[in-house]
C-alpha cells in the first residue's frame, strides 16, 4: 500500500445559467425551476493538506475579506459532511484561490463545495463512487451537483436532478461583474413580489421546462440560434433590485454581443458571442467602459483532480 496522499488540488468551474424557468415554491420553501445549466472557464482552485484539524482560507483576484472561513461556508460544511459520513476524524488546511464572482449568480461557491467533496475524499482515502458525491453534493446546495459534473446539463427541481444535454460548443461568452452581489434568496422574494403585484396580467405560473429552442441550439453548436433562445425568470427581479444592470446589457448587446442575460439570480451578465473575435472586441469595448469583465468559454468540465 502506497503512502498516503499529503495534498491535493482540485479545479471546479463557475456556470452561466442559459436558461431559467421558476415555477411556484415548493413546501421546503425552494422554487421549482427548470434550468440549462453551461459549465464555463472560469475555474476556482482548491487546494487541500492533511492536518489535525479543519482550516480555510481564500485568495484570488476576486475580494475576498468577506467571506466567511467558518462552518456557515459551503466548504466546511462540504468537509463536515464528509467527515460524519464516512467516519474519518482528521483534518485538512484548506485554501481556494477564487475566480468566479461572488454572489454573482455564477455558482461560485457551489463549485468551491464540489472541490472540497472530490479533493477530500481523494485525500482523506475515503473512496467514495460518484453517485455518493453527488447525493452528498444534493444535500450541501442545489447548484453543487451541476459544479460537480460540469459540461451543460437540464436541472429540474431545485436545480439539482441533473439529465446531461448535448452542446457542440465552444461558446464564448464575456462575463461583466457588478459589485455589490446579489442575495438569492432576495432574488427570489423579489421575483414572488413581482408575480404578486402583477397577478391580473401575468399567466397562471405553470411547471416549468427548458424550450426545445434552448436544446436545439446547444446541440447544434450555434451561437447565433442560442443567443434568440436565452431566457432568465430572475432577470425582471434582478434589475428591478438593481435598475442599472440594464444600461449594462444595452452596452454589451451594443458593442456587438448576440445578446445578454443576467446570470442565475444576478448581478453577473453574461454576454454571448458570435466567435472568440467578437468576444474579444467586446472584452476591450466594456472594459473601456470601465466594467470588470472576464472571457470564458463553455461547456467546461466538473470538479476534478489536477496532476
Amino acid at each position: 500500500m502506497g503512502a498516503p496522499i499529503r495534498s491535493v488540488l482540485v479545479r471546479a468551474p463557475g456556470k452561466i445559467n442559459v436558461a431559467m424557468r421558476v415555477g411556484a415554491p415548493m413546501a421546503d420553501g425552494y422554487h421549482d425551476v427548470a434550468t440549462a445549466y453551461q459549465a464555463v472557464s472560469l475555474y476556482e482552485e482548491l487546494r487541500a493538506e492533511r492536518d489535525d484539524e479543519l482550516s480555510l482560507t481564500f485568495s484570488g483576484p476576486i475580494a475576498t475579506g468577506g467571506l466567511p472561513v467558518d462552518r456557515t461556508n459551503l466548504v466546511l460544511r462540504a468537509a463536515h459532511l464528509l467527515q460524519a459520513r464516512s467516519g474519518y476524524r482528521g483534518g485538512a488546511r484548506i485554501s481556494v484561490v477564487k475566480r468566479v464572482p461572488i454572489a454573482g449568480g455564477m455558482g461560485g461557491g457551489s463549485a468551491d463545495a464540489a472541490a472540497a467533496l472530490v479533493g477530500l475524499d481523494a485525500l482523506w482515502g475515503l473512496g467514495l463512487g460518484r453517485e455518493d458525491l453527488l447525493g452528498l453534493a444534493a444535500e450541501l446546495g442545489a447548484d453543487v451537483p451541476f459544479a460537480l459534473t460540469g459540461g451543460t446539463a437540464i436541472g429540474t427541481g431545485r436545480g439539482d436532478l441533473l439529465s446531461p444535454a448535448l452542446a457542440k460548443g465552444p461558446f464564448h461568452w464575456v462575463v461583466a461583474l457588478s459589485e455589490p452581489g446579489l442575495s438569492t434568496p432576495a432574488v427570489y422574494g423579489a421575483l414572488d413580489e413581482h408575480r404578486e403585484r402583477h397577478a391580473a396580467d401575468l399567466p397562471p405560473t405553470a411547471a416549468p421546462h427548458v424550450d426545445a429552442a434552448v436544446l436545439q441550439a446547444l446541440r447544434s453548436g450555434d451561437p447565433v440560434a442560442l443567443a434568440e433562445s436565452l431566457h432568465n425568470d430572475l432577470q425582471v427581479a434582478a434589475l428591478h433590485l438593481r435598475p442599472e444592470l440594464a444600461d449594462l446589457l444595452e452596452l454589451g448587446e451594443r458593442n456587438g454581443a448576440l445578446a445578454g442575460i443576467v446570470s442565475g439570480s444576478g448581478p453577473t451578465i453574461a454576454f454571448l458571442a458570435a466567435d472568440l473575435d467578437a468576444a474579444l472586441s467586446l472584452q476591450i469595448a466594456l472594459s473601456a467602459a470601465r466594467h470588470t469583465v472576464l472571457r470564458a468559454t463553455g461547456p467546461a468540465h466538473g470538479a476534478r483532480l489536477v496532476g
